[in-house]
């Protein structure tokens, strides 16, 4: 059902422009647009008016009926006039025109969280496509927009204007933080075009909206059924990027790498493969000089040169902390294999903390 606001904003917008003032009742009388002045027989009326005719008159007054489908929503009231039985007519053809648009979002909202949540067979899934008038087949993605207000209708609101031109694009809530958005894109967009996106949304919820929010989209499908595999892809880069990536308010599930095997790896067997490359000393227990070192020297693929450069330091006082690292680990981060062992570790570790703490 349409809002009462919507119904009260549309006959205020008819009264400016035609200067006749309807009231407006629910099916059992209740008013829900204000009166200038208040007649005691008006809810008398409205409900005696539950007959088949669409126009009815009482007491020189208009009762007009208005209908969602074959079911009788709200009764307008207006004074009886050869102009206000033709304006009456429209603003009905106007309030039905609204439910009617109003259903079918509602309806499509219902299809595509039904859809992402897996709750439909393969047949209902393209046979409600088409009576919703749905395309099947066209690249689409899922967004998945984390806000950290709970509830947040202006984030919400935001996104919608944001892409009210595109009837095709589908936003919606999951839950009380997560806004999704089903996008239809160009045979032309790509991964940029899709990260142009998400920092575009970003930019304008801190700017418009004031919400911080994390943006993480999946891989882009062709077919409407694989739609929900878009959409975890989101959750799982959504969740990975807050273990691996803190710092970036948008991932994407193709830029995750590794850190995507590593999430779905099991606490007891992270916890076994750290003992084993660390001997109970844990990375977390590292002076800042090392860390800094460590992270440094993979920031710039191993090379000694650019390391000892930007650290400020001389090449053998490098090659002196990463002796002292390989005798402590087993480990030369010189060398390819071990220094991919070690960035593996440093990243269990890692998720380690981030499940520990969530628990």
């Amino acid at each position: 059902m349409v809002s009462n606001q919507m119904i009260r904003d549309t006959l205020q917008k008819i009264r400016e422009i035609s200067g006749v003032e309807f009231h407006a009742f629910t099916m059992d009388g209740m008013l829900i647009t204000p009166l200038s002045v208040r007649k005691n027989d008006d809810v008398k009326n409205v409900l005696k008016f539950l007959n088949d005719r669409d126009v009815q008159e009482f007491d020189d007054r208009y009762y007009f009926r208005v209908n969602d489908g074959n079911r009788l929503e709200y009764i307008l009231s207006c004074p009886v006039s050869r102009e206000t039985l033709v304006l009456g007519q429209m603003a009905v053809m106007q309030l039905e025109a609204q439910i009617s648009a109003h259903q079918e979002r509602f309806d499509k909202d219902n299809f595509i969280k039904n859809l992402l949540m897996d709750n439909l067979l393969l047949v209902d899934i393209y046979n409600r496509a088409k009576k919703l008038h749905i395309e099947t087949h066209c690249k689409r993605v899922a967004f998945l927009i984390e806000t950290r207000k709970k509830d947040d209708t202006t984030a919400l609101e935001t996104i919608r204007s944001m892409f009210s031109e595109n009837e095709n694009d589908f936003i919606t809530t999951i839950d009380e933080s997560n806004i999704i958005l089903v996008k239809e894109l160009l045979p032309s967009d790509d991964e940029e075009s899709l990260m142009e996106i998400a920092n575009e949304m970003a930019d304008h919820l801190n700017t418009e909206a004031m919400s911080q929010v994390r943006i993480a989209f999946g891989n882009v499908v062709g077919e409407i059924r694989k739609v929900s595999n878009s959409y975890k892809e989101a959750q799982i880069a959504l969740s990975v990027g807050k273990i691996f990536t803190p710092e970036q308010n948008v991932i994407s599930y193709g830029s995750l790498g590794i850190g995507r095997l590593i999430y779905q790896l099991p606490l007891p067997m992270c916890r076994m493969f750290i003992e084993e490359i660390f001997h109970g000393d844990s990375p977390e227990n590292y002076d800042e000089e090392t860390l800094a070192t460590i992270n440094q020297f993979f920031d710039n693929n191993l090379n000694v040169s650019e390391t000892s450069r930007q650290l400020y330091i001389h090449r053998n006082t490098l090659v002196y902390r990463l002796d002292k690292l390989q005798k402590m680990t087993g480990l030369d981060l010189r060398v390819f294999d071990d220094a991919i062992t070690f960035k593996i570790a440093l990243m269990v570790v890692k998720y380690m903390h981030y499940m520990e703490t969530q628990e």
